[in-house]
């Protein structure tokens, strides 16, 4: 026959009911601690995942070369890439490689923050920044395109399409041969380059160095393509 159960003594047994709101009842006594969001924000740690960012050559041109690996990657199926060929005879040439990502969008109501297409991405052209507020009133507007990920340009960077440094291929632009744009690219866009207006180019490319990460912005401005729903 099983022996009975112990019993704790009439004290023990008189509070244990309420035993388990000890925490609750010893956290009524504590000062607490408010954090004043958004007026004062806490700061991320450095290996935050949280907006993604496309990257680019220090010429400006792009690193994405449109391999889908991100998209395979992703668990949630938040990531639509569409590939295209560079075409040095059109003027289009977008990265150092045979391809470039002519679609890119990332629906950040599937997105899980897993970093696992960082992982999967081969020239590094995909990264996450620390940029976290991404809450909006629209569910289209948490579908974001390539204009708005796209990293913006920095000094001795050109926009989008201009041909490759002379003399370099694409592994020179991977082993860090290429530090800036030449005089040559620069010549090659003013002669080329469409007119630009309100400080993007009609492809929807930034101009100026104007990080929408740093500066607390979201880019709005809607892309050319259909949005994948």
């Amino acid at each position: 026959m099983a022996d009975k159960k112990k019993s704790g003594g009439f004290f023990s047994d008189l509070f244990a009911p309420v035993a388990g709101f000890g925490v609750t009842f010893a956290s009524q006594f504590k000062k607490q601690y408010t954090e004043e969001y958004p007026e004062e924000k806490r700061p991320t740690a450095p290996r935050f995942h949280g907006r993604h960012q496309l990257n680019r050559h220090p010429d400006g041109l792009e690193k994405c070369v449109g391999c889908e690996l991100c998209a395979w990657a992703c668990p949630a199926d938040a990531i639509f890439v569409e590939g295209a060929n560079n075409d040095d005879a059109a003027d289009q040439r977008f990265s150092p490689g045979e391809r470039y990502g002519r679609v890119y969008q990332i629906n950040y109501l599937r997105c899980i923050f897993c970093g696992l297409c960082i992982e999967a991405c081969p020239t590094r052209a995909l990264t996450m920044t620390n940029f976290y507020e991404l809450a909006d009133y629209r569910r289209e507007d948490l579908i974001f395109t390539k204009e708005q990920l796209l990293a913006p340009l920095q000094e001795g960077m050109l926009p989008a399409p201009h041909p490759m440094v002379a003399g370099m291929e694409e592994r020179d632009y991977y082993q860090g041969k290429v530090a800036k744009a030449t005089p040559e690219q620069e010549q090659w866009v003013r002669e080329h380059a469409p007119d630009i207006e309100d400080g993007m180019t009609p492809s929807g490319d930034p101009v100026l160095a104007t990080d929408p990460v740093a500066h607390g912005q979201q880019a709005t401005r809607p892309s050319t393509e259909g949005v994948r729903r």
